[in-house]
């Protein structure tokens, strides 16, 4: 099975990106990378990267240093239907959902992030399905033409699919945007771009 091994934000500047994601999220370099690009881009670049933990404490804790360290707020944390979480913007315009299914606290806050989720917003969810189908991915659950998760190793990426429209809403941003989405997908199932313009390189390259 392939799978998404890392995620590469491209932006304008990788050290201040690199101090900000340290201080916020403490993430692991391997699956969530940066490199410097100044390819223009503007509005909603088509994705969402969410951080999955186990409580809401670790919601809140990672919301607030996000916070602290320069994002902006898209959404607040608050509970929903599916658990507990809220939306931050990046300095570097990369929009991060934080969330867990959990809606109590059933032990202490450590900032663990349990699961990167890399949610594409595309226009034809079950053409693009296929397209990453055919290259090796394998589907773990899947509701029509409006949702995919991608079954993933651990300590990978795990790759969703969305509608557009509505990953947009998720976000709390309008759907408009154009130029490059910024990001750089790496996979053994790699090279290829997929129908929506998102570039996929070979793992290592």
């Amino acid at each position: 099975m392939n799978s998404i091994d890392s995620v590469t934000l491209e932006v304008a500047d990788p050290t201040a990106a690199a101090r900000f994601y340290s201080d916020a999220f403490g993430l692991d370099r391997e699956r969530v990378r940066l490199g410097e690009s100044a390819e223009p881009t503007s509005g909603f670049r088509g994705f969402t990267l969410s951080l999955v933990t186990s409580r809401p404490g670790d919601v809140d804790a990672l919301h607030r240093a996000a916070l602290d360290a320069g994002a902006t707020e898209l959404k607040p944390a608050a509970k929903s239907l599916w658990g507990y979480g809220g939306v931050v913007q990046a300095p570097d315009g990369t929009v991060w959902q934080l969330v867990t299914s959990s809606k109590k606290d059933t032990g202490p806050v450590t900032r663990t992030i349990d699961e990167i989720v890399l949610l594409l917003g595309v226009e034809d969810v079950k053409a693009t399905k296929r397209f990453y189908v055919e290259r090796g991915l394998t589907v773990g659950k899947s509701f029509g033409g409006r949702y995919v998760e991608f079954a993933g190793d651990p300590g990978t990426v795990k790759l969703s699919l969305y509608k557009r429209r509505a990953l947009a809403k998720v976000a709390g941003v309008p759907a408009d945007g154009a130029g490059s989405h910024r990001i750089v997908l790496g996979s053994g199932a790699g090279p290829f771009t997929d129908p929506d313009g998102f570039v996929c390189e070979a793992s290592g390259q």
